[in-house]
C-alpha cells in the first residue's frame, strides 16, 4: 500500500504551514511536503513536525524575483548567482528541517540549448552542496498548458539531464498530472524510468483535483507502483475541489 505524502502547497493552503502539518497528521497522511517554506522559521516547522510526528520530505527553490513569471531561475542564462543563491537558501532550510529532497525549478526557457548548459551546471552545483548533508535534488517535467515555455517537459528529456549531470543524488520528479498531459501511457513511462524516480506525485486530470475520477484510474496505477517495487511517498498534490477534509475518501479507501 502506498506512503502518501500531503503537499501543503494546495491541502489545507488556508491555514500556516504550521497549523497544515498538524491536521495533515490528524488526516492520516504519513509524510508531508510543501512548495516555499520560507516566510516560516525552521525552529517553527520543527516543532509541528515534531508535535505531528512526521517528516517533511521535499520542497522547491524559489520562483524568482518575478515570481510565477519566472517559474525558477536554475535554467536561465545570467541569472546563475540568483539561482544558486536559491539553492544554497533552499539546502540549508532542508537541513534545518532534516527534508529528504529540494526540487529545483528551472524556469520558462523555452527549452534553449544555452539554458540547458545553464541547467546542467547549476544542478551540478546543488548536487555537490546537497551530497555534503546527505539530501538528494529533484527535477520536475512540467506540462505545457499549466505553465507555457517552461524548460523541462518531457520524463526522459530529465533523464538525460540527470545523465549528463552524472551526480548520484539527482533525480527526477514523476508527477503524472502533468506526465499524462504531456506523454499518457503512465504504467509503462514508470515502469521504464523507475531507476531514475526520487518522488512520485498524483493528481485528476484533468483538473487536478482529488486523484478519485478524471482519465487516469490512479487504483490500478498505484497498485503496478506497488508491483514495480516502489518504497518510496506517494506525494497528493492535487488542488481540492472543495474544502481539503472534504475530499479524502479517495485515499481513505487505501487505508480500509
Amino acid at each position: 500500500m502506498p506512503r502518501f505524502s500531503a503537499n501543503l502547497g494546495f491541502l489545507w493552503n488556508e491555514l500556516s504551514l504550521p497549523d497544515a502539518i498538524i491536521v495533515a497528521a490528524k488526516a492520516g497522511f504519513d509524510a508531508v511536503e510543501c512548495h516555499w517554506p520560507y516566510e516560516y522559521s525552521t525552529q517553527a516547522v520543527n516543532a509541528a513536525l515534531e508535535n505531528a510526528k512526521l517528516r517533511m520530505i521535499g520542497f522547491n527553490t524559489r520562483l524568482g524575483v518575478n515570481g510565477t513569471d519566472d517559474f525558477g531561475v536554475a535554467a536561465m542564462p545570467g541569472r546563475e548567482q540568483e539561482a544558486r543563491s536559491y539553492i544554497d537558501e533552499a539546502i540549508a532550510y532542508a537541513v534545518e528541517i532534516g527534508s529528504r529532497n529540494v526540487n529545483v525549478v528551472a524556469g520558462k526557457t523555452g527549452g534553449t540549448k544555452e539554458a540547458e548548459a545553464v541547467y546542467q551546471r547549476n544542478l551540478a552545483y546543488a548536487c555537490s552542496k546537497a551530497a555534503i548533508h546527505g539530501k538528494t535534488i529533484l527535477i520536475e517535467p512540467i506540462n505545457q498548458r499549466d505553465a507555457p515555455l517552461y524548460h523541462l517537459s518531457f520524463i526522459e528529456a530529465a533523464i538525460e539531464t540527470v545523465k549528463a549531470v552524472g551526480a548520484g543524488n539527482l533525480k527526477v520528479m514523476f508527477d503524472c498530472y502533468h506526465t499524462q498531459i504531456m506523454q499518457g501511457d503512465l504504467t509503462e513511462r514508470l515502469r521504464a524510468t523507475l531507476q531514475y524516480v526520487g518522488h512520485v506525485q498524483i493528481a485528476a486530470v484533468p483538473d487536478r483535483g482529488e486523484p478519485d475520477r478524471g482519465e487516469v484510474n490512479y487504483p490500478y496505477l498505484l497498485a503496478a507502483l506497488d508491483d514495480m517495487g516502489w518504497d518510496g511517498y506517494v506525494g497528493a498534490e492535487y488542488k481540492p475541489r472543495g474544502m481539503t477534509d472534504e475530499g479524502l475518501d479517495w485515499m481513505n479507501a487505501y487505508r480500509s
